[in-house]
């Protein structure tokens, strides 16, 4: 008889659409996705309750929108270089890869367009700007967030099928890390770690109590300036 293998308890976080099982610890990817889904509710929230003539608030939020966007497009990036082209080697279902590239593509334009409103506002312009941001920021919340889950129920469900916790760490290694420098570091681990449960927040890479000290130090500082900037 072959013994039964023990497949790591996948991490399921509210609002995700699926942790399906297999040999892959999926957590670092989930509470990424976590921190996406907040920030685009958030934006799209904010950019309807914010007075267009509020430009101190517009400067804010137009600099907290460059963090959210540009940790998507390290998030995105490093799935289109090293995630689905490893998942295309191994052997996975095309369609499901061209499908995760093609929202990726959709993604972008409204990631840019929000960001160009966004600094316009700040600037002083008007409530035809602050009308299209508001179309913008919901867009993209629901594009993302349809995005996020079709990723959730079947790109890890390639990963668990096709790749292992070898695989998977060297991708995290070589491929994810490398997005960041060691000084964006700070900015992304308070990011993540804003609102995630301890439970999850242990599960993340590299998680050590000094680590997790250090980051809810961070935390409360960046919750602060969330609650200037979103109110």
């Amino acid at each position: 008889m072959t013994a039964p293998t023990t497949h790591p308890a996948q991490l399921l976080l509210p609002g995700q659409a699926a942790a399906p099982e297999g040999p892959v610890d999926l957590a670092a990817m989930y509470v990424m996705h976590r921190a996406f889904r907040r920030d685009a509710d958030a934006f799209a929230a904010a950019a309807a309750a914010t007075p267009v003539a509020d430009r101190r608030r517009w400067a804010r939020l137009s600099r907290r929108f460059a963090l959210f966007a540009g940790i998507l497009h390290k998030h995105h990036h490093g799935e289109d270089v090293g995630l689905w082209p490893l998942l295309r080697e191994r052997g996975a279902d095309p369609e499901v890869l061209d499908a995760m590239q093609a929202e990726h593509a959709h993604i972008d334009p409204l990631l840019a367009s929000c960001s160009g409103d966004l600094a316009a506002l700040a600037r002083g312009a008007g409530e035809e700007t602050r009308r299209r941001l508001i179309g913008c920021t919901a867009r993209l919340r629901d594009l993302l967030s349809a995005h996020l889950g079709h990723e959730e129920r079947d790109g890890m469900a390639l990963v668990q099928r096709h790749l292992g916790p070898a695989d998977w760490q060297r991708l995290d290694r070589e491929v994810f890390a490398k997005e960041y420098r060691p000084r964006d570091i700070p900015a992304v681990l308070a990011w993540v770690m804003s609102g995630l449960p301890d439970e999850a927040a242990r599960r993340m890479p590299g998680a050590n109590p000094v680590m997790l000290a250090v980051g809810r130090l961070l935390v409360r500082r960046f919750e602060r300036a969330e609650a200037r900037t979103f109110g």
